[in-house]
């Protein structure tokens, strides 16, 4: 434990920021599964719709620093990806 005023405040600040980004964390992560849950059940209309929604939560994420942009990126390409691979199994028949 800090003895020092501003640790002490440093301490409760960074409490609080990791409480944040762990939301922000946990909401891709879950989103992120829901695209490839869809991928998976051959759910094309599903797939689209969530990779919309995922792709907002990781740019934000990345946008308010939780995450490193080039993680953000790595992210939304994999899913793009899966979605992309989908579409043309499906189109092959």
């Amino acid at each position: 434990m800090p003895n020092i005023k501003s640790a002490k405040k440093r301490l409760r600040q960074n409490i609080k920021r990791r409480e944040r980004n762990r939301i922000y964390v946990r909401r891709l992560k879950t989103e992120s599964k829901k695209v490839l849950k869809a991928v998976e059940e051959k759910n094309l209309e599903l797939a689209k719709e969530q990779l919309r929604i995922a792709m907002k939560y990781i740019e934000r994420a990345a946008a308010r620093g939780v995450i490193h942009k080039n993680e953000a990126s790595r992210r939304m390409s994999r899913i793009s990806k899966a979605v992309a691979e989908l579409e043309k199994e499906l189109a092959q028949g």
